[in-house]
């Protein structure tokens, strides 16, 4: 599951990194909700690591100075491997959500949610940027697994 996991985060890495690209190029022309959407789905892969480790949460719907969110992806992608490597998968964890309910989920299944959640978001991004004429990126997975396999 590891292995899988580890492979699954490289994924996402690779296209969250992709479409932050994409949005700084295309910034001027970008629709303000694909930057809301980028910006929520890399502070929720943030919260769900902090959850995991015990640290600090972003708040979920933040906005962040866009110039540091590369920087954040890259945090988050870093932090994600390591919690992968050094945990029990299997191990469950503790967490209140953004409305203080308490709940308990295993590791492995908070990593799934996290690239469950990025790949819908990222689909939300792909239609919102089509919608004002810009021919977004393709983001699909069997894509991606034929270019690293080439």
């Amino acid at each position: 599951m590891k292995d899988k996991l580890n492979e699954l985060f490289e994924y996402n890495y690779h296209f969250n990194k992709k479409w932050i690209e994409f949005l700084t190029e295309n910034f001027q022309e970008v629709p303000e909700k694909s930057l809301t959407l980028i910006n929520h789905l890399i502070n929720a892969h943030q919260v769900w690591n902090a959850r995991i480790d015990n640290e600090t949460e972003f708040g979920v719907w933040q906005i962040n100075v866009w110039s540091k969110i590369s920087e954040i992806n890259d945090e988050n992608h870093a932090k994600t491997l390591k919690i992968i490597h050094e945990k029990s998968l299997e191990n469950v964890i503790e967490y209140q959500n953004s409305k203080g309910q308490k709940f308990t989920n295993k590791i492995e299944d908070i990593l799934f949610h996290i690239i469950n959640h990025s790949t819908y978001h990222r689909a939300q991004i792909t239609s919102d940027i089509r919608n004002c004429g810009i021919e977004p990126i393709n983001t699909d997975y069997i894509f991606y697994k034929r270019e690293i396999e080439e």
